[in-house]
């Protein structure tokens, strides 16, 4: 367990800021999974501020190094994590990474929103599944399009990773579904 402190969004955007004040090349940041939560303001805190990133090959180096010491100097845990890395992503999810703001060069954005709530309902932890219930209720998201991206990575579902079981994570979409049309009594 971690001994740095839960993050807010003030410290995400301490870190955002800090961020593009040190590294001075260009890239994208996205927010992911609870980072994301919190800054839109569905929850309060996160422990972990997670980000996947697009920086030049020749960058890449040097960006890893800024953020240990950012993670050292302003006592957060900054961790790499991305759906596609539990999840094959939907088409049209890099379109519809929402812009958070420019921060020094490089520009940061969410993470597409349907993509998150997928890899979260297949990890399937109650706070993850609030999560998603949380996104759909603020109408971040629309349950439409989250069925229509669940039907689409589900045959590749299998294929994407030697834990892939589509058949549980089909069982896992059906109880969001459930909790989710309960949520609207």
């Amino acid at each position: 367990m971690s001994q740095r402190e839960e993050v807010d969004q003030g410290r995400i955007r301490q870190f955002l800021e800090t961020l593009g004040q040190r590294f001075r090349h260009t890239g994208r940041i996205y927010l992911v999974g609870g980072t994301t939560m919190v800054w839109e303001k569905l929850r309060a805190q996160t422990i972990d501020i997670d980000i996947a990133y697009e920086v030049a090959a020749e960058d890449s180096a040097e960006f890893t190094r800024t953020i240990q010491l950012l993670k050292h100097e302003l006592k957060v845990n900054v961790e790499e994590a991305a759906p596609g890395d539990f999840i094959p992503l939907p088409s049209g999810y890099r379109e519809r990474s929402k812009f958070v703001g420019r921060f020094g060069s490089l520009d940061v954005f969410h993470f597409d929103l349907y993509s998150m709530a997928l890899s979260k309902i297949e990890r399937g932890r109650d706070e993850d599944l609030a999560d998603v219930l949380m996104l759909l209720a603020k109408h971040e998201i629309e349950m439409p399009q989250l069925e229509s991206s669940f039907t689409e990575i589900l045959p590749r579902f299998e294929t994407h990773s030697l834990k892939g079981n589509p058949t549980v994570f089909q069982k896992k979409f059906k109880a969001l579904q459930s909790m989710w049309q309960q949520s609207r009594r």
